[in-house]
């Protein structure tokens, strides 16, 4: 039996006008660290709060560890974690008493369950006394991951716990969840960040409250349909616009320092045609070679199926 199932799960607000969440099904297996993919907007947050029994769906139906999240939701709340998108600690207790708070609200202590935090708890133990308020972004999700983890629970729920944090205390915190997921702990996060798809088991990429696609991070990169080149100029903004000029073009987008795009009809282009365009609209010095997918190349692609031009929506949804 899988930990986490969804079954046509839907979702919308004011008033049957919004739709969040759009006949999303899928299942997590145990000690399976799943990542839910997507934009601001795309119902990351809805499913979560569904799941975590803090809010009922339109329709369908959804399981945690094989109990209903709607007849079951007293049983749930005991055995999940969950740490919501915002800071929700209280801002006025020090460290030490949140996590003694929230120990004593699951009828546990911090020293019963200190096994399971210790690693996490010994990085910010220097700051025990400081009221959370006062810490800064990586140790407010420090101290966030422990208040959801006290209890031990069987599975945990983290959404966009990594949003507004430096790179680092981002880096240190997926290292944290390696470790608790060779504990057991099954683990369902949400994030923007699309390199961080690569740290999980399994993803969904989701966008409109529709997950688009749903496998392995590998083997959604594989399944990309198109030869991916790389160009940058030194005339970027203009080169973006000649590249969308040119016919043979089916996307093209920008991809760090470099755009990405593909040819319509790889049989028929070639680089140096396109190369020949290029400088006719002034365009010098340009660097172009073949690239490797990647999973935010593999969202833009399904999202431009999406919206039918290949190009990126930046149109945001509720969430």
């Amino acid at each position: 039996m899988s930990t986490i199932t969804l079954n046509n799960i839907t979702k919308t607000y004011n008033k049957k006008t919004v739709l969040a969440v759009d006949d999303v099904s899928l299942s997590i297996e145990k000690g399976e660290l799943f990542g839910l993919i997507g934009p601001d907007g795309a119902g990351k947050t809805s499913i979560f709060r569904i799941l975590t029994t803090l809010l009922l769906a339109d329709k369908g139906t959804a399981s945690v560890v094989g109990l209903d999240v709607v007849k079951d939701y007293h049983k749930i709340r005991g055995i999940v974690g969950y740490m919501p998108g915002r800071f929700s600690l209280y801002q006025d207790l020090t460290v030490e008493e949140n996590l003694n708070f929230f120990a004593t609200v699951f009828g546990t202590t911090v020293k019963e369950n200190y096994d399971r935090i210790k690693d996490i708890y010994e990085q910010i133990e220097p700051f025990k006394d400081r009221r959370a308020g006062k810490l800064s972004g990586g140790m407010k999700q420090k101290l966030a991951l422990c208040c959801a983890l006290v209890h031990k629970p069987e599975v945990l729920f983290l959404d966009e716990p990594t949003t507004g944090v430096d790179v680092v205390s981002r880096k240190e915190f997926w290292e944290m969840l390696k470790r608790l997921k060779q504990k057991g702990i099954t683990i369902m996060v949400s994030t923007s960040y699309m390199d961080e798809a690569t740290l999980c088991d399994r993803i969904g990429l989701i966008i409109n409250g529709k997950i688009l696609s749903m496998d392995t991070p590998d083997n959604i990169v594989k399944a990309y349909p198109d030869k991916l080149y790389a160009i940058k100029s030194p005339k970027m903004h203009q080169l973006i616009r000649d590249l969308r000029s040119y016919d043979g073009i089916l996307n093209c987008y920008a991809s760090g320092e470099f755009i990405h795009f593909s040819f319509k009809n790889e049989e028929k282009e070639n680089e140096s045609q396109l190369k020949k365009h290029l400088q006719e609209k002034g365009q010098a010095d340009i660097v172009l070679k073949d690239t490797t997918p990647t999973v935010e190349d593999c969202f833009i692609k399904l999202l431009g199926k999406q919206d039918g031009n290949g190009n990126s929506n930046k149109d945001k949804g509720p969430n």
